[in-house]
C-alpha cells in the first residue's frame, strides 16, 4: 500500500487518483472532526478542508505527518466557521469558549447509551481547543506531538491540556442534570466512554 507521502507526490505530479486515493484514506477522520462541533454543515466543512489541501497542497514540506497536516487545515476551517457563523461576537477566543457558549445547536451525533450522550455534552461545554484535544487524542489515538503539530503548541503544553481538559469534562458532566447513575457510570471511566464515542461517529456517518 503506498504511503500518504507517496499518494501526495504522485498527485502533485498530475495524478487525480492517487488525490482521490489520499483523501478516501483520511475523509473518516476529517468527518469526526466536525460531528461533535457543528450541527448543520458539517458536509461543507468537509469539502472546505480538502480543499484548502487541494490548494495549498505544493506548499506541504513533509516537516510532519499528512494527517497533522490535515486536521490543521480542519481546524483552521471550524475556526473560520466560527467566525462566520458568530459575527456579533467581538472574539471567539477557542481556549476558553465552548461550543456550547456559542449557542446549544444540537451536535450532528446521536448515541444510543446516556453515558455517551452525557459525554458528548461535556465535550461541547469545554473550550474548544480542549474538545478537539480530547476528541482527537481518543477517537483518532494521536501522540502529544501530533496533537502539538495540529494546534500549533510545544508537546509538553499538550500534556499538561490534555489533564486540564480532563478535569474540564469532569466538572462539566456533574454541572450537567444527569440521573445518579448515568453519571456515577460516565465518571468511572471518562476514557473507556470517550474511546466508545468514535464508533458512534461512525455508525452516524454510516447511516
Amino acid at each position: 500500500m503506498a504511503t500518504d507521502f507517496e499518494l501526495l507526490d504522485a498527485w502533485k505530479g498530475g495524478d487525480k487518483a492517487a488525490g482521490n486515493a489520499l483523501f478516501q484514506r483520511h475523509f473518516d477522520g476529517v468527518c469526526r472532526f466536525f460531528r461533535n462541533k457543528v450541527g448543520e454543515g458539517v458536509d461543507d466543512l468537509i469539502q472546505r478542508t480538502f480543499l484548502a489541501c487541494v490548494e495549498s497542497r505544493d506548499k506541504f514540506r513533509k516537516e510532519a505527518s499528512f494527517r497533522t497536516y490535515l486536521f490543521t487545515l480542519a481546524r483552521n476551517e471550524l475556526y473560520a466557521h466560527f467566525k462566520r457563523s458568530h459575527r456579533q461576537q467581538e472574539r471567539i477566543d477557542p481556549l476558553v469558549t465552548s461550543v456550547h457558549d456559542m449557542g446549544p445547536s444540537a451536535t450532528a451525533l446521536v448515541a444510543q447509551a446516556k453515558e455517551q450522550r452525557l459525554l458528548l455534552e461535556a465535550l461541547r461545554r469545554i473550550p474548544v481547543d480542549h474538545q478537539i484535544t480530547l476528541e482527537l487524542y481518543y477517537w483518532e489515538g494521536m501522540s502529544a506531538a501530533q496533537l502539538g503539530r495540529v494546534l500549533d503548541v510545544p508537546e509538553g503544553t499538550i500534556r499538561t491540556r490534555i489533564r486540564r481538559a480532563k478535569s474540564l469534562v469532569e466538572a462539566a458532566l456533574r454541572e450537567l442534570d444527569a440521573s445518579p447513575e448515568p453519571l456515577r457510570s460516565t465518571l468511572a471511566d471518562i476514557e473507556g466512554w470517550a474511546r466508545s464515542l468514535r464508533e458512534v461517529v461512525e455508525a452516524e456517518r454510516q447511516s
